[in-house]
């Protein structure tokens, strides 16, 4: 965390008074507008939110910054959008497509969205299929900087046979249809000439259909958003403007929130939860985020670069990880580190529609790991760590550095280890070199490490994420890089699981097979979740409207924001 300093609070200040001077997320599913009455929604008023990030553009398509994404919330929609609970409602669709009402196709490779009529973006246009044609060749074209084409590169074309009728072909069936076209990536055909798309005004003045509309863009001050006159929700939004204000730190954000100059602080941490408990102004949205903190264990062995085929010399035993796995107190971890305000990992499927709620987390429970190690054959040495035939059970345990809390929990973690007789040792390095690529040497894909941590959060559709960490063809090699399947876990069954889930377009059907995998994976522990961290926004309490969504940017109901 950046300490205040008072020269950073007089630079927060000072924005406050150019911000008088000049007067100054996809939303949900259209809903009911409600009556105007003294308990209800009020007409009127700003809201103004605190980030400490400034966006360098505000192109969903050229950038990847939490921060722009956040500010597109307010201003751009998608065909679906992500309820709290973690399912798709309709958007600019008339209904989410489904196999069962004729959206998708049997082999999925035909997805049919009827739109909503008289939709139109904030420069006056209609919004059709056209617009989502437009999209399609506006991703596609090559050189511009699109920062990905995934999904969109399956699509063989968008027919439209009405004006409000988009048919979707694809190539091969993509799993996460329903993420395309979502409001980061639907332009309007009226942004410009594709091949020149580093060059448009959209960058800083993107054009939506969402409630508010971007009036003014100063970087490292602030974003200006103004109600959109021409919403498709009757009567909303209800407020006049939304102010993104661009402060120099959190603990400046921290301060204008507990005055109440500002009413949304973005983006907070656990460490900020003592400050704001004590903020009488001021409510919390905590909801719990999928994936988290987990231990990578190499199932192959350490060495650089690794043999797949290889055993690794300690970890290729069961037991031995099914002995870390229960000899970890994680809620020490969260009682001590994060205020409590976690809840223990179980699986890669944690939360969400496609959460595997069978899957429970592992118990502390220590004496059940030092039986487990005695099975295993490993014996307490002199110093009480183990040894077999000679060997000790001693483990490389890396993170990236200069992160505190993840500096913190090995503190504990090798507590716990000492404790069942197996020796960690750190060897923590910088994430350009932890996590960084193959050709940085990075040692989770060389495979030349023992056991690393750090967060991996999968997305609302987990098709990738599960692809990416349990495939046996996503294991990296000099001969596939890119791949990220980092323990080296592997399984015909997940395999085949992940194959048939890959072409299967009922999504409850697929969540049972990638819930299938996810159970292998917690019974083979190639990865121990440590915890899940929440989601944390604070807001003052005269917001009202507001509702918290994992899925989804801290404004993505906007429209249904008002002030008491």
């Amino acid at each position: 965390m950046v300490p205040m300093t008072r020269a950073r609070l007089l630079a927060g200040l000072a924005i406050t008074t150019l911000l008088s001077a000049c007067g100054a997320a996809p939303t949900t599913a259209a809903p009911t507008a409600k009556p105007a009455a003294a308990s209800g929604p009020k007409r009127g008023g700003k809201v103004t939110m605190a980030v400490w990030q400034s966006p360098t553009l505000l192109n969903g398509l050229l950038g990847t910054q939490t921060v722009m994404n956040d500010v597109l919330a307010f201003v751009v929609d998608g065909l679906t959008n992500t309820q709290p609970d973690g399912s798709r409602v309709p958007v600019l669709a008339k209904e989410v497509p489904t196999v069962a009402n004729g959206g998708v196709s049997a082999d999925g490779k035909t997805i049919t969205y009827k739109l909503v009529e008289g939709v139109k973006w904030h420069d006056g246009t209609v919004f059709g299929c056209e617009d989502i044609q437009f999209t399609l060749k506006a991703i596609m074209t090559k050189d511009v900087g699109v920062v990905s084409t995934t999904g969109y590169s399956d699509v063989d074309s968008v027919d439209c046979s009405t004006p409000n009728t988009a048919v979707i072909k694809f190539k091969n069936f993509y799993a996460p249809y329903l993420q395309l076209f979502n409001g980061l990536e639907l332009l309007p055909r009226t942004a410009g000439d594709p091949a020149k798309m580093k060059d448009w005004e959209y960058n800083r003045k993107p054009i939506g259909t969402g409630p508010f509309k971007v009036a003014e863009f100063k970087a490292e001050e602030y974003v200006r958003l103004v109600r959109n006159p021409d919403y498709r929700v009757k009567d909303q939004p209800y407020l006049d403007e939304v102010i993104v204000r661009i402060v120099p730190s959190s603990q400046v954000a921290l301060q204008l929130l507990k005055s109440g100059e500002v009413d949304v602080m973005w983006n907070n941490t656990e460490a900020d939860l003592p400050e704001l408990k004590t903020m009488t102004n001021v409510k919390l949205s905590k909801p719990v985020q999928i994936g988290g903190e987990r231990m990578f264990l190499n199932l192959a062995e350490n060495k650089d670069p690794s043999d797949p085929k290889k055993p690794h010399a300690i970890l290729s035993d069961l037991k031995v990880r099914q002995a870390i796995a229960y000899g970890i107190n994680k809620q020490r971890i969260i009682d001590n580190l994060l205020y409590g305000e976690a809840k223990p990992g179980t699986s890669e499927l944690n939360a969400g529609y496609f959460e595997c709620k069978n899957i429970q987390a592992y118990p502390y429970d220590a004496a059940k790991a030092k039986a487990l190690l005695d099975e295993a054959g490993w014996k307490p040495g002199a110093d009480g760590i183990r040894v077999k035939e000679g060997v000790r059970l001693r483990l490389k345990y890396s993170t990236t550095s200069g992160n505190k809390l993840r500096e913190d929990s090995q503190v504990l973690i090798l507590e716990d280890m000492k404790a069942i007789g197996v020796e960690f040792y750190i060897e923590n390095a910088p994430s350009s070199v932890v996590i960084g690529s193959w050709d940085a040497n990075s040692p989770r894909r060389h495979g030349n490490f023992d056991i690393i941590m750090y967060t991996t959060n999968a997305s609302i559709d987990p098709h990738s994420q599960m692809v990416n960490l349990f495939s046996s063809k996503s294991i990296p090699t000099e001969a596939n890089k890119g791949g990220t399947n980092y323990t080296r876990f592997s399984d015909p069954k997940a395999d085949d699981l992940l194959a048939t889930a890959a072409k299967e377009p009922d999504p409850a059907k697929r969540r049972d097979l990638y819930c299938q995998v996810a159970q292998m994976g917690y019974d083979q522990v190639n990865m121990i979740y440590l915890y899940q961290r929440l989601k944390i926004d604070s807001y003052n309490v005269k917001l009202q409207g507001f509702k918290e969504n994992v899925w989804n940017s801290v404004g993505w109901n906007a429209a249904e924001w008002w002030i008491q």
